[in-house]
């Protein structure tokens, strides 16, 4: 039982724990010996394994009854994260398709939708990705250029780019925000599509990373044509369409943190291994800041369940937790790189920090970067004044009194 946990809590985490440790041998093994290699059998093992969570009633958590869920709260989902991390099993495949997509259509999809592709995603039969940020439009969501023009028999035609693109060298479909109308204000003609994979003019690129990964893709979409029974949310309702999936993706990032290794005690853990290290005042200060940054994630983290709990919807404070989770597993990955010398960035065996090392600050552009966000933050949350934006022609300092003014009204 954990300290937070109510009665009834604690009754429905047992029951989870109970059911993870029956079937803990049937979970693929990731890391150390015996572990799976080649990509195409770890992607099987994983579909096979979010299919037998979702059996058992630990995918989808929150997802409604009626479509495969066990509608129950955000509390509950966040036990079920805490116990497949401390049964050292993986979780699901498909958190994007589950944990953002799926919420997106169950809120603004039609019935057809949700009949059709709720089931496949949530027992992973059906990876979905994310087709939002382009090259020229990033963290600026509505700055997008990739275009969907309907066609005289109802049919859309979609032409354009996507990066940063995660599991789309697999997935079977896509969520795309395109423009459906260049001329009115960029917030209001945006439009929401499902869009298969394998669809004719649709072309993936693996992006490599400094881990040696490609877990990221760049996406062309070369006259690519779908149904109007694939918009989602109604056309020109893309925006509001979007927001629902980012609110879930900055809230899944921000409760995700101990689910994903960075938690304080498994750093303090590694530190603690050198007995030298771990009297040493500046190394104690350092390992001090990290942990209190991570714990702070988890408090806010509990508070924002509270809120969830009590149907209020978290706003852009929940990017706080996630540049926080990322700069203290940076802060922290250096410690230890500190601490335990070259060895703690060797690749041979199984060695989390050195992959973290790498992967950590590629983080950081996930579900908008840290100058995006912090500028959200600070307009929407604190009520501070718009960053000025250098527009071609117009002085900075004529722009700084414009807003001013804006302010001012």
């Amino acid at each position: 039982m954990d300290l937070n946990d109510t009665p009834q809590q604690a009754e429905y985490r047992e029951r989870v724990r109970a059911w993870l440790t029956e079937h803990k041998a049937e979970a693929p093994v990731l890391e150390g010996p015996g572990a799976l290699t080649e990509e195409d059998e770890i992607i099987a093992a994983r579909r096979a394994w979010q299919r037998k969570l979702a059996e058992g009633g630990l995918a989808g958590t929150t997802w409604p009854k009626e479509f495969g869920g066990q509608g129950l709260g955000p509390i509950e989902q966040v036990i079920v994260s805490q116990e497949i991390s401390r049964a050292g099993v993986p979780g699901i495949l498909d958190v994007i398709g589950v944990g953002m997509l799926g919420p997106t259509i169950i809120a603004h999809g039609t019935d057809e939708q949700k009949q059709r592709y709720l089931g496949p995603m949530l027992h992973g039969d059906e990876v979905w990705c994310q087709l939002f940020s382009e090259p020229a439009a990033g963290s600026d969501l509505a700055g997008i250029q990739t275009r969907a023009k309907q066609n005289e028999d109802g049919s859309w035609t979609i032409s354009g780019q996507k990066v940063w693109t995660t599991n789309a060298q697999f997935a079977s479909y896509g969520l795309l925000l395109a423009r459906t109308d260049p001329d009115v204000p960029k917030h209001k003609g945006l439009t929401m599509f499902i869009v298969p994979m394998d669809a004719d003019g649709v072309t993936v690129r693996g992006l490599r990373q400094i881990t040696g990964d490609a877990e990221f893709n760049e996406v062309f979409f070369d006259d690519v044509r779908v149904g109007d029974e694939n918009v989602v949310g109604g056309v020109g309702n893309g925006w509001g369409t979007a927001l629902t999936t980012l609110m879930f993706e900055r809230l899944t990032i921000g409760l995700g943190s101990d689910a994903m290794g960075y938690s304080p005690e498994r750093f303090a853990d590694r530190i603690a291994a050198d007995a030298h290290a771990s009297s040493d005042g500046e190394v104690r200060q350092r390992l001090g800041h990290v942990a209190t940054e991570l714990l702070a994630v988890r408090f806010t983290g509990y508070r924002m369940l509270s809120a969830l709990q009590h149907g209020q919807i978290p706003g852009p404070e929940a990017g706080l937790s996630k540049i926080t989770t990322v700069n203290a597993g940076i802060a922290a990955c250096d410690l230890v790189a500190d601490v335990v010398g070259p060895e703690a960035l060797s690749e041979e065996g199984e060695n989390p920090i050195a992959y973290h090392t790498s992967f950590l600050p590629g983080l950081k552009s996930a579900g908008g970067t840290e100058e995006i966000l912090r500028n959200t933050i600070g307009e929407r949350v604190l009520g501070l004044p718009p960053e000025p934006r250098l527009d071609k022609g117009i002085p900075f300092s004529e722009l700084r009194a414009k807003e001013k003014e804006q302010v001012a009204k």
